[in-house]
């Protein structure tokens, strides 16, 4: 069913992206959902090579899909088989109640992860469908005629999107997100009813145990160790080795107790499990007590221990000589973890270089023209090493995929939920690295809130957003996710947004233009607000961003 409703889903995503109101070049909601049931569906597979247990296959989609999940369709889709997911854990087999009752599940688990559900959406389309699966199953056990039930009342809810949600009713479409849901519907059914499915996963990845080679350089991106006096190493053995879970070797693994007890060996612990497979990277003072206790769990290969004393010494042979006092404070033993680590969504050299400048560890390259999965802004947080770390997230569409990091990780995060480049810009000006966390996000949401955001870009297809006709190519001025202006000229339509934006009058304002603008057409827009607005202080940069030929900040 997973796979047939992911075939369905796959040849249709254009469609479903025809849907979003704005046609503008967004990560989409069907390319979302489709990355992110794909992920669901590589991660189900690995399982049913060795299973067929339906609570084990749900748990391990579900494992994908929180994984892989982009956007807010595509974290909402997660939601929807996180809770199928925990309804069926325990069932080898589902009868016609049962899932039911996990579709049920699922809903409620979905409206739990968005703070404020509206109506007319996916969330919507889910509900009324589960609630009739579940009527019907109490009527018969014959699960295609409860799924048949699902699916007829998943697309009366589709239809009935636009009377409950206006945005809808003016671009006359029906919802992306539910239109999404209804064709992996359509894919489980004809599962059921028996028409010939083939899927072939895309994009495949490295085998399990060439992921986790990885693991070892993450912990160590983490770690400071070559700063320290040798004697001040705690635990002097940097030790990685891989678990081949079996039987024999006589626990049931459960990865939070593994890391739980494992941990008390050492520290700069991190552990992955894949299928039968458990990497770990620890640094212990005695290596062999931690090999003992895995063995505990199965077979040990790719064992590598290495003394970071030694390492250490070496590093100090190969440094440089006569530090300046700037580079090496005798006086100062560094912390191994730093108070705080910034991570931040864009897309851009420019905008790179500019998030850098103002302290951002990381820059995940995505935002508007790409929705970062969950998987990359937590590789992310775990590459730092910082006792906090903040994310700006700095598009609507991302912030859900980062919330849901919060509770996979083990240091604390905040996520400031930035809507756009000059916020999250905005809000890394006020960062104060000697404030409390709580201090920092209500000074850091406080300017964000200060500032306007603009962008100019193009529609990729024809549309209609309040009651005017666009064509595809037109550009689109768009002021805080509402279009202000449409025509063909880049700068005309520029020109347009900016004095909308200047209509109430402004101290700064900031333009990052994009990699496909020409110096020309930069003069150009700045002569005019010099011009037009010689109050108002304008800086220029260049942000590289593709797609969106101009960001506009005003304050």
């Amino acid at each position: 069913m997973i796979r047939a409703g992911a075939v369905k889903l796959n040849s249709h995503v254009e469609e479903v992206n025809a849907l979003n109101v704005f046609p503008v070049p967004d990560g989409d909601t069907g390319t979302n959902m489709n990355l992110t049931l794909t992920s669901g569906v590589r991660e189900m597979e690995k399982k049913a090579a060795s299973s067929s247990h339906v609570g084990t296959l749900a748990q391990a989609l579900s494992k994908g899909l929180l994984m892989g999940a982009r956007g807010n369709s595509g974290v909402i889709l997660s939601q929807l088989f996180r809770g199928f997911g925990k309804a069926a854990a325990d069932h080898e087999t589902l009868t016609a109640r049962s899932f039911a009752e996990a579709l049920k599940r699922g809903v409620e688990t979905a409206y739990k992860a968005v703070i404020k559900p509206v109506e007319g959406t996916v969330l919507t389309v889910s509900r009324e469908a589960a609630d009739k699966g579940v009527l019907r199953s109490r009527q018969t056990e014959d699960i295609t005629v409860v799924m048949e039930a699902v699916l007829t009342e998943a697309r009366t809810a589709l239809e009935k999107t636009p009377e409950l949600l206006p945005v809808l009713a003016k671009a006359d479409v029906v919802d992306a997100g539910g239109h999404g849901l209804v064709l992996i519907y359509e894919g489980f059914l004809a599962a059921l009813t028996g028409e010939e499915i083939s899927y072939t996963p895309k994009n495949e990845t490295k085998k399990p145990a060439q992921q986790l080679e990885t693991l070892g350089e993450i912990a160590h991106r983490r770690s400071a160790q070559s700063r320290f006096d040798p004697a001040a190493i705690e635990h002097g053995y940097c030790t990685e080795f891989i678990v081949q879970l079996s039987e024999r070797g006589g626990k049931t693994f459960e990865e939070e107790r593994f890391r739980s007890e494992i941990g008390r060996y050492g520290d700069s612990l991190l552990v992955v499990a894949d299928d039968d497979l458990v990497k770990v990277h620890i640094h212990a003072e005695h290596p062999g007590e931690t090999l003992n206790y895995a063995q505990k769990y199965g077979s040990l290969t790719r064992i590598k221990i290495e003394n970071m004393r030694e390492q250490h010494s070496a590093i100090l042979e190969n440094a440089p000589a006569d530090p300046s006092p700037a580079e090496v404070d005798p006086k100062e033993e560094p912390a191994e973890k730093k108070p705080y680590g910034i991570v931040t969504v864009a897309v851009g050299d420019g905008l790179t270089d500019i998030f850098g400048s103002l302290g951002v560890d990381v820059v995940i390259q995505g935002g508007q023209t790409m929705n970062p999965s969950t998987e990359e802004i937590l590789q992310a947080i775990d590459g730092i090493g910082a006792d906090h770390v903040i994310v700006l997230p700095n598009n609507k569409n991302i912030i859900m995929t980062a919330e849901q990091v919060v509770d996979l990780v083990e240091v604390p995060v905040t996520v400031l939920p930035t809507r756009t480049i000059p916020q999250g810009l905005s809000a890394l000006l006020s960062f104060n690295p000697e404030e409390t966390p709580e201090s920092n996000r209500e000074r850091m949401m406080e300017s964000a809130s200060s500032v306007q955001s603009g962008e100019v870009t193009y529609a990729v297809r024809d549309s209609q957003y309040e009651g005017g006709q666009i064509q595809e190519g037109d550009f689109l001025g768009i002021r805080e996710g509402e279009i202000q202006t449409v025509g063909g000229s880049l700068m005309a339509t520029s020109r347009g947004l900016l004095a909308k934006m200047l209509e109430d009058g402004a101290d700064v304002t900031t333009v990052l233009y994009g990699r496909d603008v020409t110096d020309a057409q930069v003069k150009e827009l700045t002569d005019f607000l010099k011009r037009n607005y010689p109050e108002v202080e304008c800086e220029v940069h260049y942000g590289g961003q593709p797609l969106y030929y101009f960001i506009f900040s005003v304050e």
